[in-house]
């Protein structure tokens, strides 16, 4: 862990794991400025939201920026000066690609750009940004190492994480910036995106509403908890690769070790909201892949850590949270 005091930029600082990230940050002691572009992917008051109740109290501005625009990333790393990056801000999702593939290229192409650019001018200290568990395709060796082949993406969104890890390994190797890409597996928990699949499945259910379940409910997911992700990118922010010769850039895979089939999860779902789910089974998606499933070896022999909070514990949390939060904004 740090020992003194840094100035940190959290991209993507309204979204979900951002909020936390820069949250957590703050209260260790260190400077944190965020930014986000506020845009409409889901309902922006969530991001208002959470800026209100998470970044606020903690103390950390959250600045309107739009990354894939140049000109204004120069402007925010002029006024901000940090000495450490968290990049977090990315267009997410892997079916919305399917639909709006020019989202994905601005913000997760276009922007990381210029992201490398200004932290190579800036000479910042560490990098640490968002990749994907979905890098790994179709891979069918589980669990996934960070050692596999991932030249075979299936979604337009994988692709756009993979170009994020060969773009950050160039300037890596070029000018000696210390980069880490984070290779995120199935995050959950409270203040998450109504997109994601526990979100959408607990507003269905206390509904009563239908929830569609692809491929026979059999696909495997790592279901993450938030503060596990967290605790990862903390204790990794703080320790990047040495520059002993080779590129001072990596990734690590941050996951619970745990795939859990999408019907045994529904079924935790049930048991956490004492509601009984009506499953519509449908066809495997385009985009979609079979399991996701982390070795977390690296994560541990490098920081010592590895996640552990048990699905049921998590959607508790989560649980505890949308009760309240949904009193304010209801479905």
């Amino acid at each position: 862990m740090s020992d003194t005091n840094k100035t940190v930029l959290v991209t993507g600082a309204a979204g979900f794991v951002g909020s936390a990230v820069a949250a957590r940050l703050a209260t260790m002691g260190h400077k944190v400025v965020g930014c986000d572009n506020f845009n409409d992917y889901y309902d922006p008051r969530l991001k208002h939201d959470r800026v209100e109740a998470i970044l606020a109290p903690a103390g950390v501005e959250c600045l309107t920026v739009e990354l894939a625009d140049n000109a204004q990333v120069v402007a925010l790393f002029d006024q901000v000066k940090p000495d450490l990056v968290v990049h977090l801000a990315a267009q997410a999702g892997v079916r919305y690609s399917l639909k709006n593939p020019a989202a994905y290229v601005q913000s997760n192409l276009v922007a990381f750009g210029h992201m490398l650019e200004a932290c190579r001018s800036h000479k910042v200290e560490h990098l640490l940004y968002a990749s994907s568990s979905s890098v790994y395709g179709g891979n069918a060796k589980v669990p996934f190492s960070e050692d596999d082949v991932t030249d075979a993406p299936v979604s337009l969104y994988a692709a756009t994480k993979k170009a994020n890890e060969l773009m950050a390994h160039s300037y890596s190797h070029l000018y000696r910036l210390p980069a880490t890409g984070l290779r995120f597996f199935t995050v959950y928990g409270p203040w998450g995106r109504p997109d994601m699949a526990y979100f959408s499945f607990t507003q269905k259910l206390l509904k009563g509403d239908t929830i569609p379940v692809f491929a026979e409910g059999q696909l495997r997911r790592d279901f993450t908890y938030i503060d596990d992700i967290v605790e990862g990118v903390v204790r990794l922010l703080f320790k990047p690769r040495p520059d002993e010769g080779e590129p001072p850039h990596w990734v690590f895979n941050i996951g619970n070790n745990q795939p859990v089939k999408v019907v045994d999860f529904i079924q935790t779902l049930e048991k956490v909201l004492e509601v009984k789910a009506k499953l519509d089974f449908q066809p495997m998606q385009p985009g979609d892949v079979e399991a996701t499933h982390a070795d977390t070896s690296k994560l541990q022999n490098w920081v010592g850590y590895k996640p552990s909070t048990s699905l049921e514990a998590g959607l508790t949390q989560f649980r505890e949270w949308y009760n309240r939060w949904s009193t304010i904004r209801p479905a």
